[in-house]
């Protein structure tokens, strides 16, 4: 587990200066019906009529007049929705990189065509939002409390009072399944196509690089896992329990690497910390590394001790997408990739 996932537990940072200036005028802009009316977020379901309703994780039901248009959401939801054919308004969370490029986590959206409500953790400016005239927000959810990811709890609740109902999907203690179906279930309301032939293609890449997994784990059951995240003081070392990708992988036995419970229990059971002078702790054959911007990836790693790992020195260390894009589309790779690692590692613990 990364250091930007325990800052982020923490609920660090504050909202972008500026974002609460003038909301009055922008919640009351928000309310003009002919402003609503005009979005086109939607490239199937703004086509659709009548009432709209979904009932999210946290049991809660978003309601709507229409099925919504413009819709507002966590940039890693945005983009499994575009592989749906649903396009959105406005995104928040990691959306564009230092360099000005896409950033993994927008998969194949053009964030050109997007409005970025905050880029970092934190960042979440209101007046955009309200500007938008938003028919729903739509966010992932990392603990069982149901807090959206990536809005601020300082802030949540103006964000909340500017009248779109939100939406809440788990991607916590359960298996990678079960978000997918959510998404897809998400997606098809929206006005989806859900059985066009892309997807149900694309779904069934996934279950045949699910048994490849299967497979390759059951012929290779010494191969030994360990699920890393880097930063510049800290190593962290992610247990298989709460994240969906690592819960499924083990359902599917892959053998992961597993620190004892009392010391995940630091963390809230997400992971362990080492210094780097105690990233040999546990034996590995195979590493995945965290690869999302906010951490450090293996190829900027200079620490000695890192390049002396036998994993490291053979070459098997592969990147873990530690918050999928959650379509059937970019999941399926996550599993190939995983299955050709462990069909061609060699043992090195």
């Amino acid at each position: 587990m990364s250091k930007a996932r325990s800052t982020h537990l923490t609920r660090r940072g504050v909202l972008a200066a500026g974002g609460a200036l003038g909301l009055g005028a922008a919640l009351a802009a928000c309310g003009d019906e002919d402003a609503k009316s005009g979005g086109t977020g939607s490239t199937s379901g703004a086509a659709k009529s009548g009432p709209w309703s979904f009932k999210d994780d946290r049991g809660k039901t978003a309601k709507a007049d229409r099925v919504p248009a413009n819709i507002v959401a966590f940039t890693g939801v945005a983009a499994a929705l575009f592989d749906y054919g649903i396009e959105v308004k406005g995104v928040f969370g990691p959306t564009r990189t230092k360099d000005g490029k896409a950033d993994v986590q927008a998969g194949d959206m053009d964030i050109s065509k997007l409005t970025i409500l905050g880029n970092e953790w934190g960042q979440f400016n209101i007046e955009k939002y309200a500007a938008l005239a938003p028919d729903v927000l739509i966010s992932t959810m990392f603990d069982a409390k149901g807090t959206l990811w990536y809005v601020p709890e300082e802030s949540a609740d103006t964000i909340l009072k500017v009248g779109a109902p939100s939406v809440g999907i788990s991607v916590y203690d359960r298996q990678l399944t079960e978000p997918l179906q959510r998404l897809l279930a998400l997606a098809g309301s929206l006005g989806a196509d859900v059985q066009a032939d892309r997807v149900t293609k694309a779904k069934k890449r996934f279950e045949d690089a699910a048994a490849r997994l299967r497979a390759a784990a059951k012929a290779n059951p010494d191969i030994k896992v360990l699920i890393g995240s880097a930063s510049q003081d800290i190593f962290y070392v992610s247990g298989s329990n709460l994240s969906v990708d690592l819960e499924y992988f083990k359902a599917l036995g892959v053998n992961i690497v597993e620190p004892p419970a009392k010391t995940l229990a630091a963390s809230g059971g997400w992971f362990e910390n080492l210094s780097w002078e105690n990233v040999d702790k546990y034996d590995a054959d195979l590493i995945m590394m965290d690869n999302r911007t906010s951490t450090i990836q293996p190829a900027d790693i200079t620490k000695a001790t890192w390049k002396k790992l036998p994993a490291v020195k053979a070459g098997q260390v592969i990147p873990r997408v530690t918050e999928p894009i959650f379509s059937y589309d970019k999941c399926a790779p996550i599993l190939d990739d995983l299955a050709t690692a462990i069909e061609k590692a060699k043992k090195v613990s």
